[in-house]
């Protein structure tokens, strides 16, 4: 959204103003665990007292100044202590409204417009603010873009509350102090005769009224100035049918009786927009050429007392009130609407006991941050400090944006819970500074904060002033060193060579700043796959290789192919970048075998002669395709041609209608009425999709022999518009093949179902399935073995080993080159590591001497025993060897005999 900008027209002599002005952001990583706050602390708005024993706990992990008076907190939140708690990312903005250099001020979807919807980043662009987050709540069918609750931009209000319980707003009057209270409107129109007639309100959209759920423009007059750029509420919206006004200069100069004046509002007056009662007072006492005044101002529900617009900095509006008097307060409106016992992105505002502290919450719904509930939200508000605190509009509007340290630009603090796409909302809180240019007080090192052994990053500096305004580096010359060798700098440019934990110093003159930065080792890796884009192995093929980690602490990575160590069997290829093209294969290959090292950890992927099949492409479709949608869904589902984009030619249409459904809405496509036969075992499918940008859910439906049904997300939210193609990999471990495609559909979860779009048309083309190569397993062989005796039987042929089977504190250990020959597998020795590598079929086994953990084919495990060295040479554990290879292992312990097979 964009924000009011200067010298917008001048209303019932009110002149409405937003200053357009620049700041910037100091950093500091800290740890500190915070519990209920106290009393005490909270008037202070000390948001740093500790309880260790609080049951949710509350850790602030960073904080970075953001201007003059402002900065961002960054937190983790737990929302019980112990087993299966849930942690969420909280990202605050602290205002200190005794500073005289910041100020609060909300932002619009256009400059000069409250009827108009955007995103938190081009509202705070387009506004000159450095930082902002969602605001009101809106009706996203027919609110016209319009915030629900009232707005006051710059000292002028420009949409007055709705007839609604409960609802709370936030503001901060013209002396600085923060109020959260309910608020009404009042006003009234003076004809040249002295009558008058009440106003019910300004610049806003059709609604039902509450408690008597009565039509808003009903019997009433509301007015409507040029920061309206909607149409105004017509018949088919409102129920009701106009006779507008059009006042110019303080006098009337057109009348519609049963109409609506055609164009824009012009900048030097406002239309009266009346009905019924109000309708027939404009009848009797307006007429062209006389004047009239108009008088209003809000009225505080707590006081019953008249608020002068004015007298305000600035006002948003909210939902129910979550903190008063430094605990949770009872909610002020049903939070039925809002998912309140489920975990989603909030947005939330407050302020300390004693005013002075203006404290900006969002929570994080993405990734490993879980969100929070309604409750969760009003208990880490109280343990921040927050004295009052009013809920904002949450889920998918929830963002917030904010400018770096010594950047002049803004970005995303967090995803959104739709990952970078931004819904578009009808207002947000803004941070603005008109702090004056300083003396350069700092510099700021930026760059990645994570890297891989042997990745190359480069870093650069920014700087800032007194105020935390952007400064320009050019005349400044940096100096970069890393405080521990971890790697080594050439210029800027870093290149990581070792494991751990480093920070990165830049310098300039007697002015310097850290960059906290972790190198990962192998050793912080719990899992690692080769994502390879086909499993085909065929000489000339040319096939994407990512690797991907899942670290310890559950986060997920992919590597740098600088960083990766290719080892291929079975055929030799050429890189370039993460891209393979396979070379020769060797003739007498079973399979190929693409392995990837990364500082002692593994994975591996086989290669072999597979296939990608096409299924459907709806040129020359011989079974029928219906329509079916859930309670109240209705829709359409045909072959269709002529769709903008590539496919031209035959696709499958869905055009779906949510807008009389109820719950999770779904609209199916459905083929052959039960689906439609997938040939042989599919790993993976790829489809074309044409999407509507409706933040939708799309899926497949299959079926399988048994009957059960298999969902499969092809997107989270459809946040693209024209085609895109998909590739999703297939539950294949818990199908029970041979499955059916039943169904493709859309979908709109309950939760959060405002923030998507109720109608749309979906496509789908170029239906194919992945096929995974078949590895023959080798053959089984049995082997038996004594302990303590040095002949044995491969497949009931004497062997004789030179070691004989050792019996150590009850595991018995085998030379490796017996595993090799016996088992039919392929081994590996490296003396550097000590490590031993097993590969035998689909599966990569590896051991180190000493250590009891192993990898599985990219996967570490944990083991009671680990491979030994004796005499020189590796002994390994034949039970641990032969059961990870999918080998059975039978002991007698009375004959003292191993049977492998």
């Amino acid at each position: 959204m964009r924000g009011i900008e200067e010298k917008r027209p001048a209303f019932a002599g009110k002149q409405l103003l937003t200053l357009t002005l620049g700041a910037a952001l100091l950093a500091q990583p800290i740890t500190t665990i915070i519990g209920p706050v106290s009393t005490a602390a909270a008037a202070a708005g000390d948001s740093a007292a500790v309880n260790p024993a609080a049951q949710q706990q509350l850790t602030r992990i960073y904080e970075e100044m953001i201007t003059s008076g402002a900065k961002r907190v960054d937190y983790t939140w737990m929302n019980k202590p112990g087993e299966g708690a849930v942690l969420s990312r909280v990202h605050v903005i602290e205002v200190d409204l005794t500073n005289p250099y910041v100020k609060l001020d909300v932002m619009n979807g256009n400059p000069g417009s409250v009827s108009s919807v955007g995103s938190v980043s081009n509202m705070v662009s387009e506004n000159g603010a450095v930082a902002g987050v969602n605001g009101d709540y809106f009706n996203t069918a027919n609110g016209k873009g319009s915030p629900i609750g009232a707005e006051v931009t710059a000292g002028a209000l420009v949409s007055s509350p709705s007839k609604l319980t409960g609802m709370y707003a936030f503001a901060v009057t013209a002396d600085r102090k923060p109020v959260i209270d309910m608020y009404g409107f009042e006003g009234a129109v003076t004809a040249g005769d002295g009558s008058t007639f009440a106003l019910s309100g300004i610049n806003k959209a059709a609604y039902k009224t509450e408690p008597d759920n009565a039509y808003s423009h009903a019997n009433a007059m509301y007015i409507y100035t040029s920061a309206w750029t909607q149409s105004r509420p017509d018949v088919a919206d409102s129920s009701t049918t106009p006779t507008e006004v059009l006042v110019q200069n303080g006098v009337v100069t057109q009348v519609a009786e049963n109409a609506m004046i055609p164009g824009a509002v012009p900048a030097d007056g406002y239309i009266l927009r009346t009905h019924g009662k109000a309708a027939q007072y404009v009848k009797e006492h307006l007429q062209v050429g006389q004047p009239v005044q108009a008088s209003y101002n809000l009225i505080a529900q707590s006081t019953g007392q008249k608020v002068d617009p004015s007298s305000l900095q600035m006002l948003i509006g909210g939902h129910t009130i979550l903190v008063d008097q430094g605990k949770a307060a009872a909610y002020s409106r049903n939070p039925s609407s809002i998912s309140p016992n489920t975990d989603r992105a909030r947005t939330a505002v407050g302020y300390s006991q004693d005013g002075k502290k203006v404290l900006v919450i969002t929570v994080e719904d993405s990734g490993s941050s879980q969100g929070v509930t309604l409750p969760e939200l009003q208990q880490l508000m109280v343990q921040l400090g927050v004295w009052k605190g009013v809920n904002l509009d949450g889920g998918g509007s929830t963002t917030m944006v904010a400018r770096p340290l010594g950047e002049t630009g803004t970005q995303l603090a967090f995803p959104t819970e739709y990952g970078d796409t931004q819904r578009q909302v009808a207002n947000g809180l803004g941070v603005y500074t008109t702090a004056p240019a300083g003396q350069l007080k700092g510099i700021k090192a930026s760059g990645s904060s994570v890297l891989f052994i042997g990745q190359q990053a480069s870093y650069s500096m920014k700087a800032y002033d007194t105020y935390y305004n952007p400064v320009d580096p050019g005349s400044l010359t940096p100096l970069w060193k890393a405080d521990t060798a971890l790697g080594s700098f050439a210029g800027n440019t870093f290149t990581a060579t070792k494991a751990g934990k480093t920070s990165i110093t830049v310098k300039s003159g007697a002015i310097s700043d850290k960059l906290d930065v972790e190198v990962i080792g192998g050793e912080s890796i719990a899992s690692m796959t080769v994502d390879a884009s086909s499993l085909v192995l065929e000489s000339g093929k040319t096939l994407s290789v990512p690797v991907r980690v899942t670290l310890n602490d559950g986060r997920q990575l992919t590597v740098p192919a600088s960083s990766i160590k290719w080892e291929l069997k079975g055929f030799n290829g050429t890189w370039s970048g993460n891209t393979l093209t396979i070379g020769s294969v060797n003739p007498s290959a079973q399979a190929g075998y693409l392995i990837a090292r990364y500082d002692g950890f593994s994975a591996m992927t086989a290669l072999a002669a597979g296939s990608d099949k096409k299924f459907e492409d709806f040129e020359a479709k011989t079974y029928p395709i219906s329509f079916q949608g859930t309670n109240g869904v209705m829709g359409t589902s045909t072959v269709a041609s002529g769709l903008p984009g590539d496919n031209t030619t035959n696709v499958l249409q869905l055009q779906y209608d949510f807008t009389g459904g109820t719950g999770t809405k779904a609209a199916y496509a459905v083929l052959n009425g039960t689906g439609r036969q997938v040939e042989g075992k599919p790993s993976a499918m790829t489809v074309d999709v044409m999407g509507d940008g409706s933040l939708n859910w799309v899926r497949a439906e299959f079926i399988d022999s048994k009957g059960a049904a298999h969902l499969v997300t092809l997107a989270k939210q459809v946040d693209w518009t024209g085609w895109k193609q998909i590739k999703v990999n297939l539950p294949a471990d818990q199908m029970a093949y041979p499955v059916k495609l039943k169904r493709l559909y859309v979908a709109s979860l309950e939760d959060g179902q405002d923030e998507r779009a109720l109608t749309g048309l979906l496509a789908w083309d170029n239906l194919a399935f992945q096929y995974p190569a078949v590895i023959a397993e080798p053959q089984r062989t049995k082997i038996e073995l004594k302990v303590g005796s040095k002949s044995a039987k491969v497949g009931g042929q004497p062997y004789q080993l030179d070691v004989s089977p050792l019996l150590l504190n009850g595991t018995t250990y085998l030379p490796l080159r017996f595993v090799t020959e016996a088992m039919g597998a392929q081994i590996g020795w490296e003396a550097a590591l000590k490590r031993v590598s097993v590969l035998r079929g689909d599966k990569l086994l590896e051991m180190r001497v000493g250590r009891k953990d192993f990898l599985l084919t990219g996967v570490r495990k944990q083991s009671e025993v680990a491979p030994i060295m004796r005499s020189g040479r590796t002994l390994v554990p034949i039970r641990l060897v032969s059961e990870q290879l999918g080998l059975q292992v039978n002991w007698d312990g009375k004959l003292g005999t191993i049977t492998v097979q």
